[in-house]
């Protein structure tokens, strides 16, 4: 009875103990309860069994329940004796399951912690891809117009919620394992001594394997990561670049028809090729921005501009001096990889080998062109323009390689020269200076260096690049060393960037992506990123081509403001000047000045149609005599004129005649129209208009009038009909009336005047002046003078007695002559004699054909009747009447010929010349030359740079 006493005195405390907690919702933790509570069992429990009680010194072996709270109740003194056997094991497995709850979401906590924090590295870890934003199409920008992105943002859970669900897996396994270790064997005190130990060695171990591969691990982790980015981003690239080539390639065919946004870097292109054509002397371009690529010969600068135009487009040769001029290489976007010169419009595909080969024997073809007799390199630059999907807009100068030595088959100052053109271009101080080191070298025999450190002392506007990387890998005994020189250690010189890439395996035939392959695997494996002597954006050529891209259109954005303030500048000075210098005349440039220049002379051409036929045959005949009237005179009338009948007379005109008509009459007459209507044509082109006229082109004038008439050749069949026409004219002898009579006599007389005041001033010039002369004009005659004019006296004495003396003197009348002259102290030569005597006999015989012209007046009467029954003989006027008709027949076929043929010929020349020299802008810059000239064309130049310079600066601030 005393035990169900107790035992429901131990149920009444479990009850107040129940009643007192009332507050708490659900069941009372068994932990709460008192000691005695928990070891008792009711007595109304069905399990319930009578054990003798084991006697407890202390309550420590439950080690898990030793630091619950404990009630001190006032309880009645117990008596040890059987009581029943106390079993925990529930309360145990309660303790260690609330345990395991608490870890979790401890674990969870900490799990969302970390993995946001590894979440934000890998995001500071990928690249900025800001920069390439215009590379993604403009209406991927406009998605915003017709997607409410906002919306969907909202209604995205948060990154800091997502990381804070994320479970930390790694503490859930270690909670885990704790929990196996609890209902492992064993005591708990020794499963928990256990575990603890073993986390212990677990965090030596952890740490030890920490101190020694921690920093390898992270660097290879480092490096495959950028790798992987670098490998997404080329792909990238691809997928962007075979896009942009349909759209292009749409755009050419006239199937895509929405009007694209022009870019920013289309718009400064513009204004880059404007720029271009405004001075090709580099004086005006020294402020805009450009990539030069310097550096020592055989350095690679060629091979690293291949890799950034991605095409294989330089001349190679192994060792010797290939780059002989400075090339320019404007880099565009466009939907085929085509190249072309600008003075050229032939493109090359550079897709195919047969075109880069043709390009490179062009490049080379034009080197040697610009190079000069007795030099090496010249500074005449090779403009190239490069197209192709993908590429960046950028203009790149590829300098010849700066050398140390003069070598045989070199000019003597080929150095100098190349210093100099090296420093012209690196003076602009928006120039972007790549300067091309070779890693394969030793660095102390840099020549390179030292000048562009001397351009851009502090480097602000310099790239270097170590080309072959490989072979300095393989070569350099301290790896180190190539870190000093990436870090600009071993040079004086300081830059923008470091960059270290390679070019190929030095095999000519390599392909650019058999190049980059090389170069990314080399890499990838090289020792200089895996000890972290070389960092991953710093390798390359796809990064370097980006660096340059981006400091080139930095320099482009920090430069047009100040160009476009400049141009302000200088346009407001020109129109000044003008308005004081050329007030009343409108700006024309050359271009329009041509343009009005060759509508002048064309219709001067024209003009020529309209000269009168009369005017035509009068110049013809006039022309043509004066040629031939000296034949006709020396070589066919005074040899006729020496014969004693009019019989002989005929026979030897007609023969001599027929012989000057067979093999020089045409010929002239060709000549003399060829020669007039070049008169003519010239006369139209220099006659001044009065005020209308502009001397501003007459050297143009000039210039097209010598063209065309260098290229004008007369019809080759004119001279066989003229011939013809001239041989029937001069066979004909009939006068027909007294006009024509008297028109020969008068045709006569002034052609044998004329030759009469020709003889006249001979003697003159041979005898000296006069008495007369000599008194007034003081004036004293040579000893040759003097001997000439006793000549003279002596022949005319024998003229005098024998007036029909023969043309010829004898040799016996010679020697009387001479000793005549003797006589009176003279000395004279006999080749003196006949000299003078030709001179004598013909005013003679000229003073007596004009008395006989005189006679033959009256004589076509007789003529009529053949001269029978007279003594007057008047053959010499039906000669000069046959020589008269002839001219009139040959003046008026040529005139013909003239106004049918050739001058349209002419007209059809002129075009082509004006032609020609529309196309040739240096012939244009020759000829219309002045202060007027250059004036307009630099207003006009400078108005159409600003004009685009504010639409690129306007749009510059609406995308920012």
């Amino acid at each position: 009875m005393w035990r169900l006493r107790r035992a429901a005195v131990a149920c009444e405390v479990c009850q107040s103990l129940v009643k007192r907690s009332s507050g708490i919702k659900g069941s009372l933790p068994l932990q709460k309860l008192h000691l005695v509570s928990r070891s008792v069992y009711h007595s109304h429990h069905p399990t319930l069994k009578l054990q003798r009680p084991q006697f407890r010194t202390s309550f420590h072996q439950f080690s898990s329940l030793a630091n619950l709270p404990l009630r001190k109740l006032k309880l009645s003194p117990i008596k040890y004796g059987y009581q029943p056997h106390r079993n925990f094991w529930p309360a145990r497995l309660a303790a260690r399951l609330l345990k395991l709850r608490y870890l979790i979401l401890g674990s969870a906590v900490g799990g969302g912690y970390t993995a946001k924090k590894t979440f934000d590295q890998w995001k500071d870890m990928i690249p900025d891809l800001s920069d390439y934003k215009w590379i993604v199409p403009d209406i991927v920008w406009e998605i915003d117009e017709y997607i409410d992105l906002e919306k969907i943002r909202k209604a995205l859970p948060n990154s800091d919620d997502l990381a804070k669900l994320a479970p930390d897996f790694d503490k859930i396994v270690e909670s885990l394992s704790l929990l196996k270790d609890f209902f492992t064997t064993g005591s708990p005190g020794e499963t928990a001594f256990r575990a603890t130990d073993h986390g212990s060695e677990s965090d030596k171990h952890y740490r030890k394997v920490t101190d020694k591969e921690k920093i390898d691990q992270l660097q290879e982790e480092l490096l495959h990561t950028q790798l992987k980015y670098q490998r997404i981003l080329e792909r990238l690239e691809k997928e962007n670049k075979e896009l942009r080539k349909l759209v292009l390639q749409k755009d050419d065919k006239g199937i895509h028809h929405r009007k694209l946004k022009k870019s920013l870097i289309d718009m400064y292109s513009e204004v880059l090729d404007v720029l271009s054509d405004y001075d090709a002397s580099y004086n005006t371009q020294d402020h805009l921005p450009r990539v030069v690529v310097v550096g020592d010969q055989s350095a690679g600068k060629t091979s690293v501009l291949e890799m950034i135009a991605q095409a294989r487009i330089f001349p190679r040769g192994s060792g010797e001096m290939m780059t002989r001029s400075p090339v320019k290489v404007t880099l565009s976007e466009g939907p085929h990889h085509v190249a072309l010169f600008k003075d050229s419009s032939r493109e090359f595909d550079l897709t195919k080998e047969e075109d880069l080969a043709a390009l490179r024997h062009e490049i080379e073809l034009r080197m040697r062109k610009n190079v000069k007799e007795g030099c090496t390199v010249s500074p005449e630059t090779i403009s190239l323009n490069v197209k192709g999907p993908g590429l960046q807009r950028m203009v790149l100068v590829d300098l010849p390689g700066v050398i140390n030595t003069v070598t045989s088959g070199m000019a003597p100052d080929t150095k100098e020269t190349i210093f100099s053109i090296s420093k012209a271009y690196m003076q602009n101080p928006n120039a972007i200076i790549l300067c091309i080191q070779d890693g394969s070298v030793d660095a102390e025999r840099s020549i390179v260096t030292d000048l562009v450190s001397q351009m851009d002392p502090h480097g602000r506007r310099t790239i270097f690049v170590l080309t072959k990387v490989d072979l300095a890998e393989k070569n350099v005994a301290s790896p180190s060393r190539i870190q000093q020189i990436i870090e600009g250690k071993l040079f004086p010189m300081k830059a923008l960037g470091y960059f270290a890439v390679v070019t190929g395996k030095g095999n000519s035939s390599e392909s650019i992506e058999a190049i980059r392959e090389y170069e990314e695997e080399f890499f990838q494996n090289s020792k200089l990123l895996k000890t972290s002597m070389l960092k991953a954006h710093q390798v390359t050529t796809r990064n370097l081509s980006l660096a340059v891209s981006d400091c080139f259109w930095k320099m482009v954005r920090e430069s047009v403001e100040q160009q476009a303030d400049s141009f302000k500048a200088t346009r407001f000075n020109l129109e000044t000047e003008w308005k004081n210098n050329y007030p009343r005349l409108r700006e024309l440039d050359r271009n329009e000045l041509f343009e009005k220049a060759k509508n002048e002379i064309l219709d001067e051409v024209i003009s020529l149609s309209q000269v009168t036929p009369k005017h035509w045959e009068e110049i013809l005949q006039q022309s043509l005599w004066e040629r031939v009237s000296t034949h006709v005179i020396e070589n066919i009338y005074l040899p006729a004129a020496q014969t004693m009948n009019s019989g002989t007379f005929n026979t030897t005109v007609d023969i001599k005649l027929k012989q000057w008509t067979d093999k020089q009459l045409p010929n002239k007459a060709v000549e003399v129209a060829w020669e007039t209507l070049q008169e003519e044509f010239s006369r139209f082109m220099t006659e001044p208009k009065g005020k209308e006229h502009d001397d501003i082109f007459d050297k143009l004038k000039e210039a097209v009038k010598e063209e065309s008439i260098k290229r004008h050749k007369w019809n080759d069949f004119a001279e066989d009909s003229l011939r013809v026409i001239q041989h029937n004219a001069l066979e004909d002898r009939s006068i027909s009336d007294k006009q024509q009579w008297d028109a020969a006599i008068y045709f006569m007389e002034e052609a044998l005047q004329a030759r009469l005041k020709d003889t006249e001033n001979a003697i003159e010039n041979m005898i000296g002046p006069d008495w007369k002369k000599r008194w007034l004009y003081w004036k004293n005659r040579t000893q040759e003078q003097f001997v000439h004019n006793e000549t003279k006296n002596e022949l005319e004495k024998m003229l005098k007695c024998n007036e029909e003396h023969p043309a010829y003197l004898a040799s016996d009348e010679i020697t009387t002559v001479r000793k005549n002259l003797e006589s009176r102290g003279v000395e004279v030569d006999p080749s003196l004699i006949k000299d003078t005597w030709h001179q004598v006999y013909r005013r003679h015989f000229l003073k007596t054909a004009l008395n006989h012209c005189n006679l033959c007046r009256r004589g076509f009467y007789y003529y009529q009747r053949h001269f029978v029954d007279s003594e007057l003989e008047c053959n010499d006027v039906v000669l000069f009447w046959r020589i008269q008709r002839m001219l009139a027949i040959t003046a008026n076929t040529l005139r013909q010929q003239l106004t049918n043929t050739e001058v349209r010929r002419l007209e059809k020349n002129v075009k082509e010349v004006l032609e020609d020299f529309a196309e040739d802008s240096e012939k244009k810059v020759k000829l219309l030359t002045g202060k007027r000239v250059q004036l307009a064309e630099d207003l006009k130049k400078v108005r159409e740079i600003q004009e685009k310079l504010d639409a690129f600066i306007e749009a510059l601030h609406q995308e920012k």
